[in-house]
Formats: structure tokens, sequence, C-alpha cells
């Protein structure tokens, strides 16, 4: 969607795609402040070719930096999902001149060591390192397992980022819920303290859990990104 810059780019996660609520909430947002948008899927998700168990975090990044390059012009605010939030800070360490802000949304970078691998069984490994992947319950949508596959967390390993500073020097709002079951919200904590930039601020959400998209959240949500639009103007 055409319109004023910076534009907003939205990035969904794990599994997730472009008809989320989120997603369409913050294109209504920009719709009606004529402010440029997207949304798109990655690879594997939603509308887009490909298999999903064949996917990776660097194959879901290289998708964000690509839309972003053939679909955006000029300066951006990246918003990112869970998973997204991941994405999110990859893209813009990828295009550092063009990102003029971050908001994430119970960011996970890291997950596939912290919240997968780590919390693997033993027998969860040999299994991995077996048959080359491993089934997790899904507590959403169809009830169909979550298919863990060795490509996804053997890339992880390769884009990991809270091991040390993360090099941005832009505004950055995270929004986590201290309820979340999926995501713990130190995550966030731990983003900011890595993040080199100055400008970060954490709101941590008494009542929220992962999902964050219920009307009251979506409202949060758009209303950081109005207040960090705002500074930058």
């Amino acid at each position: 969607m055409a319109g004023k810059s910076p534009g907003v780019v939205f990035l969904t996660g794990f599994k997730s795609d472009m008809t989320g609520g989120k997603a369409l909430a913050l294109e209504a947002y920009c719709r009606a402040q004529g402010r440029a948008f997207l949304r798109f899927d990655y690879t594997g998700h939603g509308q887009s070719s490909g298999v999903f168990e064949d996917g990776s975090i660097g194959q879901w990044a290289d998708d964000a930096v690509t839309a972003l390059d053939k679909l955006t012009t000029g300066d951006q605010v990246l918003v990112g999902s869970s998973m997204g939030g991941w994405i999110m800070l990859l893209t813009a360490l990828a295009r550092k001149p063009r990102i003029r802000g971050l908001l994430g949304l119970a960011a996970a970078p890291d997950f596939t060591r912290d919240l997968l691998w780590d919390a693997f069984t033993d027998d969860q490994k040999a299994q991995m390192e077996r048959d080359g992947y491993v089934d997790l319950p899904n507590c959403y949508d169809d009830q169909q397992p979550y298919r863990i596959c060795k490509p996804l967390i053997d890339d992880g390993w390769k884009r990991l980022l809270l091991d040390g500073p993360i090099d941005l020097d832009i505004p950055v709002r995270l929004i986590h819920g201290l309820q979340d079951d999926d995501v713990p919200w130190r995550t966030s904590l731990r983003i900011q303290e890595q993040l080199t930039s100055h400008d970060v601020e954490v709101q941590l959400i008494k009542n929220g859990g992962h999902r964050l998209s219920e009307d009251h959240d979506l409202d949060r949500m758009t209303r950081t990104l109005d207040a960090l639009l705002s500074g930058l103007s």
C-alpha cells in the first residue's frame, strides 16, 4: 500500500500469515494515516509457495530483505511479532540505512536455541538427529502438532543475536505480556540490554499472553507505533 514515509512493514510470527489480526489492524491504521504499509507471507507460510518444514530463519529473513528491497521505497519502520521480532532485527541489521525504528511484539530472537533445542529432552534431541524432526504440541488453531525440522535448528545457530551487542542505533519499542507461555517476557529485557541504541523502551503487560491480539492489545500496538512514528518526523 503506497503512502507517506516512513512506511511500516509487518513481519509475522512462526507459522502465522499476513491475514492475522495484528497485520490487518496495522494496515487499517496506516490506511487512515495515509502511510505506506506492507504485509507479506514468508516462504512456506500463508499464500506463499514452498514447504514450511523446509524453511529456516535465514530463508525467512532473506524473504523479508527481498520484500523490503523490491516492494518498498524510502525509510521504513519494522513491526515484528514473535519470530517476526527475530526477523525484524536481522532485517534491520541488513538494511541499516533504511530502517528508522522497530516495534517488537513478544519478540523471540534465538528461539530455535533458547526455546526449542535447549528445552528438548535427550530423547527429542536423539530423534532430531535420527529422524530429522520432532513434533511438538500445538495449543493454537487446528491442534495439529508443530513439526520442528533439523534445518530450522541448524540454521538458527548461525543467526543468534542475544549473545552479544545488537548494533542498531535507532528507536526500539518492545511490548511483552507477563503471562506469555511461549516466549518469556525476560527475552524483551535481554533484547534491550544487547541493543546498542539508547532509545529503547519495554512495555510489560500484566495480563498479556503471547498473541497480544485482543482489541485492547491492538489499540496498544497502534498507539505505540503512532508515538514512535511521531518521534521520527
